[in-house]
Formats: C-alpha cells, sequence, structure tokens
C-alpha cells in the first residue's frame, strides 16, 4: 500500500492553502500515510507583466498536469474554475470537497457599498467576465485591469488610487477572513465562474489507490453541482474571450442553475435560469445551455470563433 503521497500545488499563498487544507482532510482519515507538498511554477505564474485573457485555462494548471501524468506527483489540488472542461487523456477529477462561498464581493478602502460609491470610481479587476457585469450593474465606473494575489491585489487598493476590488469570495474566506468584505454580490446578480469556491483535486485515471483515499473527503452535492455548471460550460463550447458564468447549488434534492453569456464590451447580455430534481442534472444543464443560445449566447460565441 502507498505509504507517501505528494500533492502538486502552485506556490501562491491561496494553492498553499488549499493543498494544506487537502493534507490535512488526507491526514485526519488516513494518519499513516505521509503527504508531502511539491510546488509547481505555471505558466499563468511567471506571466506577471501582461493580461492572460486569450491564454486558456490551462495556464495555472498545465504544467502541474504534466507532473501528475509522469509519475512526480500522485495527486493536484487546483482552484476548480481553473480547470478546462476537458482534461487531459489519462487524468480525472478524482474528488470535489465541500464547496467555499462560491459568491463574487466587493472591497472598498472607504467601506462603500457598490450603489454608494460615487460616479467614476475605480474598480479593480483581470476578470472579463466580472468586468461585463460590474458594468452592466454601473455603467458610470472605471474598471481597471489588476493582477497579482489576493494580497498583492489588497495592498494595491490601500496603496493605490483605487476604490474598489472584485474579488471570489472564497479566496477571501481563506486568507484574510471576511471581515475585509463590503458587500457580497448574489449569485443572480453576478454570476460566478463555473467551479468557483470548489476545489478539484485530479488524479491519474488508472490510481484507484489514490482515488479510493480521496474519497472520504469527496462532498456529493458540490460534485454534482460543480459538474452540472462544467456540463453546461462545455455546451456552450465558448474560449476564454467571451464572458461566461454558470452557478448551480442543490438543497433538498432540487438543482437550482443561473448562466450568463456577454460580449466583450458589455453591451449585450443573456442571462437564463432553470430548477429541477438533482437527480435531472445532466438534463437541466442541456435546458439552461439551449435556453441561452436561444436568447443570442450563439452569436456571442460565433463572434469569439471570428477573431
Amino acid at each position: 500500500m502507498t505509504q507517501t503521497i505528494t500533492i502538486g500545488t502552485r506556490g501562491s499563498q491561496l494553492a498553499l492553502w488549499q493543498a494544506e487544507y487537502v493534507r490535512r482532510c488526507l491526514n485526519s482519515h488516513f494518519p499513516e500515510i505521509d503527504v508531502s507538498l511539491q510546488i509547481i511554477k505555471t505558466t499563468g505564474d511567471r506571466i506577471q507583466n501582461r493580461s492572460l485573457v486569450g491564454l486558456g485555462k490551462g495556464v495555472f494548471t498545465r504544467e502541474i498536469e504534466l507532473a501528475l501524468l509522469d509519475g512526480t506527483i500522485d495527486l493536484a489540488v487546483h482552484s476548480m474554475k481553473d480547470l478546462p472542461t476537458k482534461l487531459p487523456d489519462g487524468l480525472c477529477i478524482g474528488a470535489i470537497p465541500s464547496r467555499e462561498d462560491p459568491r463574487d464581493v466587493l472591497v472598498t478602502a472607504s467601506e462603500l457599498s457598490l450603489e454608494e460609491l460615487p460616479e467614476n470610481a475605480k474598480i479593480g479587476t483581470t476578470s472579463p467576465r466580472r468586468r461585463v457585469q460590474l458594468t452592466f450593474l454601473r455603467p458610470d465606473l472605471i474598471v481597471v485591469g489588476i493582477r497579482g494575489n489576493l494580497d498583492t491585489r489588497l495592498r494595491k487598493l490601500r496603496e493605490t488610487n483605487l476604490d474598489g476590488l472584485i474579488l471570489a469570495a472564497a479566496g477571501i474566506k481563506r486568507l484574510s477572513g471576511e471581515e475585509v468584505i463590503t458587500e457580497y454580490f448574489e449569485v443572480h446578480k453576478m454570476v460566478p465562474a463555473a467551479g468557483q469556491g470548489a476545489l478539484g483535486i485530479e488524479i491519474r485515471e488508472n490510481d484507484g489507490e489514490v482515488r479510493e483515499f480521496l474519497r472520504p473527503i469527496n462532498d456529493g452535492d458540490t460534485e454534482l453541482a460543480v459538474a452540472t455548471e462544467r456540463a453546461v460550460l462545455g455546451r456552450l463550447g465558448g474560449g476564454c474571450q467571451v464572458p461566461i458564468g454558470v452557478h448551480a447549488s442543490i438543497k433538498d434534492g432540487e438543482l437550482e442553475i443561473v448562466g450568463m453569456v456577454a460580449d466583450l464590451n458589455g453591451k449585450q447580455r443573456v442571462v437564463a435560469q432553470d430548477v429541477g430534481s438533482s437527480k435531472q442534472a445532466v438534463r437541466i444543464a442541456e435546458r439552461l445551455a439551449t435556453s441561452l443560445l436561444s436568447q443570442g449566447a450563439r452569436e456571442l460565441l460565433s463572434e469569439e470563433d471570428n477573431e
């Protein structure tokens, strides 16, 4: 039996927190196993002086997946929203632990809410999805691109002329504590990225032993909700250029889902919702994607293909 497990992770504070969380979970169930971390630098970590838009979701996962395939590591911990819907041959998701808060949040130095911010206030985000939805909520705001890990972004808020930041609630709660959050955006107001707030533990498909070790830390409802979100994403077939958001939640056997597709200029946005039994998740995902496409998302996605 395997007595050691090596977890591959990026080196950011948030990535290390996530990997440490999985290590603690494994050790709580299997204290006899030695679980270690190996930091792997990805393309996304190396590029610090320009936007990552257009480089694809694999920008934060590719090198880690190569290490998994060649046996250097035994599993990889990712932010689920960073994982492409199609994984490399030979790899699969071994577990998805219980999800943290999936919402986006506003952080302001002044503690003013989105509605209270003055006209032409400057808000920092690198996400096209957040930018276009923010534009629909407050067209007068000036959106500024900002890169860096969570601590870097919060420091820039304090040290520059930014009025606020749009960030993921999950990362803030895990690293900084929710007291820095000024306002939460409900998922129907600013639709999160597919998988936001969830961790994806990636393994080799043929590694049944590691899969068994992960079984106790998998959360069935989170797994199904995230799989439904990713099914919508896969059906839409959009790349990283067109802003897409999709969020599913399960409560008492009922699945509720909302999806959003917009153009990069924030002039067009299509939103659809659906609800039904969680046993019909595949059908609900298909219905939602079809609804989005029929309402205009098909044209928006076609524009991306033509660029």
